[in-house]
């Protein structure tokens, strides 16, 4: 049971009356009408590789925790209407090599992605490096399957495009951390591969610059443009640190970009028109050195540097951890008042800032470069949440970008959400869930 009762990060661990393992739908439904009818919690489980404690149980050990892991078929998949059909418990990376297989791209892509599973991404309606072009899982995803609080399995596995019947009930699970019912299945879309790939590490001096070249990427490529991550070096000298086995060679620079560009004839026309943008992109001063991938090893090793952040900040310790989204033009602007707010609060702090920034989430996270320290820093939260969460709230961002709120931000979502959106969602999770026994204690 252990490793099923601590989560990722290390941060939370419950307790459970015992971890069940259903190997399809049909046991899923009798397990949670069980534990319905016995007035028993559930705390579905995937992958747990969830950033926020969604699906650790309480150390009351007074749920069941149901793992859908042993859910892990690839259904069907459907080339012509560009869609497959998926377990809830399949690894991610699974769905990306079994849409290659049929010559297609499910683009959904993260540093987790070894690891975690569909059932959670669609959960936590994850983001990962390619929103930008194909937007989150929600956008990614056309019909569920779902055993509802009772018991009862909702059939909504349809691969169509449009459906104007009514309320679309599958946005009511994505993003809704198992509090509504259990995702066991999913028919997601599928893209035609990308013919041509071209990957790029850009040294920049500011945010402000990182903005600018995005909307100059954009009027360049439009839906060529597939990723643009915002790298500092702080983020990147733990890599360094770290990993010093996966680093490509790249040159110091106070902020970096990676920037990848797909489709098109061929990978060395993409890569020459990548070139060209670069070169006068030189010329302005807008960049002050880039690494243009010439091959997919090459493109693989850059974007080692930007995947490999979160894993290098759990070698070196705690951390205050912020996943935050802004509109993109107020993304400097947050950047420059919040650190010079923290490094006021909180001398000697460390600030480690990278993230999509094509899509305006940043991940936003504090610590002490001396490890010891960090015991007593993390203590500090709330008053760095306090610096970071009302910044990001007065420039109309959110606090949230992909993570979800689990149990890490349950309080701070009644701060940040007027009274109107949190009696809705109550109204949904008392129709659904009258007794309260999904996940309780995540979200609300």
């Amino acid at each position: 049971m252990a490793p099923h009762l601590e989560d990722w990060r290390g941060r939370y661990r419950g307790a459970a009356i015992a971890v069940v393992r259903p190997a399809n739908t049909a046991e899923v439904s009798a397990v949670v009408r069980a534990c319905a009818e016995a007035g028993v919690a559930m705390v579905p489980q995937g992958g747990n590789t969830s950033l926020c404690g969604a699906a650790t149980p309480a150390a009351d050990g007074q749920a069941v925790l149901i793992s859908v892991s042993r859910l892990n078929s690839v259904r069907a998949i459907d080339p012509a209407n560009n869609t497959m059909t998926v377990d809830a418990g399949c690894v991610l990376q699974t769905l990306q090599d079994a849409a290659a297989q049929a010559g297609r791209l499910f683009p959904l892509s993260l540093a987790a992605e070894g690891s975690c599973q569909i059932g959670g991404n669609l959960s936590t309606n994850a983001g990962g490096v390619q929103v930008l072009r194909y937007g989150n899982t929600r956008e990614l995803t056309l019909g569920l399957e779902v055993v509802l609080p009772n018991g009862d399995v909702w059939n909504g596995l349809r691969g169509l495009r449009k459906d104007n019947t009514g309320y679309d009930l599958k946005q009511l699970f994505i993003g809704a951390e198992g509090t509504l019912g259990i995702i066991t299945a999913a028919v997601v879309k599928l893209f035609p591969l990308p013919r041509a790939t071209a990957t790029a590490w850009l040294a920049i001096d500011s945010p402000a610059l990182a903005v600018r070249l995005l909307a100059d990427l954009q009027a360049s490529f439009g839906a060529l443009l597939t990723a643009c991550e915002l790298v500092s070096d702080v983020a990147l000298g733990l890599v360094r640190k770290h990993l010093p086995a996966s680093p490509a060679a790249v040159s110091a620079s106070p902020w970096h970009l990676l920037i990848e560009v797909s489709g098109g004839d061929g990978d060395d026309a993409r890569r020459q028109a990548l070139e060209v943008f670069l070169a006068e992109a030189l010329d302005s001063g807008a960049i002050s050195d880039a690494v243009l991938a010439q091959s997919g090893e090459q493109a693989q090793r850059l974007w080692a540097l930007r995947e490999n952040i979160g894993e290098a900040q759990k070698i070196e310790g705690l951390s205050i951890k912020h996943d935050i989204s802004l509109p993109i033009s107020r993304i400097p602007e947050f950047i420059e008042r919040a650190d010079q707010q923290l490094v006021q609060a909180f001398p000697d702090i460390r600030i480690v800032t990278f993230g999509h920034i094509g899509d305006g989430n940043l991940h936003y996270n504090q610590s002490k470069a001396a490890a010891g320290e960090n015991g007593a820093f993390i203590a500090a939260q709330p008053a760095v949440n306090r610096i970071v969460y009302e910044l990001v709230h007065k420039l109309g961002g959110s606090i949230s970008a992909e993570h979800g709120i689990g149990q890490l931000k349950r309080d701070e979502l009644l701060r940040y959400k007027s009274p109107v959106e949190i009696e809705m969602m109550r109204a949904i999770k008392r129709t659904l869930d009258p007794q309260g026994l999904m996940n309780p204690g995540k979200v609300l």
